[in-house]
């Protein structure tokens, strides 16, 4: 079983990446055939998720994340975090609350599921 700090520090790491604009960095994190699902969307396997983290991070700058909570239970996770990151094309900030449900398997993501509402 993953331990709760090993959790923390993945999440803090996915947040980072997200922030830098570390396509790479986020897609390492997963396992090789790693689930990544947002609203509409479903990525399967690190070279996909790698994809499409590069091209967000090539239409969004000024992503800041804060993260709210992180709550555990064995190999799962659910994480609370604001989103906030600019379109460059047409200069629109947007702000987002995301709830997240995280699975785990020998310290890689095997499942991350966002719920996000739009503020």
């Amino acid at each position: 079983m993953i331990k709760v700090e090993e959790i923390h520090s993945i999440i803090k790491q996915a947040a980072k990446a997200w922030m830098t604009g570390n396509a790479d960095a986020f897609a390492q994190l997963f396992a090789p055939d790693g689930k990544f699902i947002v609203p509409g969307y479903s990525y399967v396997g690190q070279t996909a998720i790698q994809q499409v983290t590069a091209e967000f991070a090539a239409t969004h700058s000024d992503v800041k994340i804060e993260i709210q909570q992180i709550l555990t239970d064995g190999n799962h996770a659910a994480v609370e975090w604001t989103w906030e990151d600019t379109n460059i094309e047409t200069g629109k900030q947007q702000k987002a609350e995301d709830a997240i449900i995280v699975d785990f398997n020998d310290g890689l993501i095997t499942r991350w599921r966002e719920y996000i509402d739009s503020i």
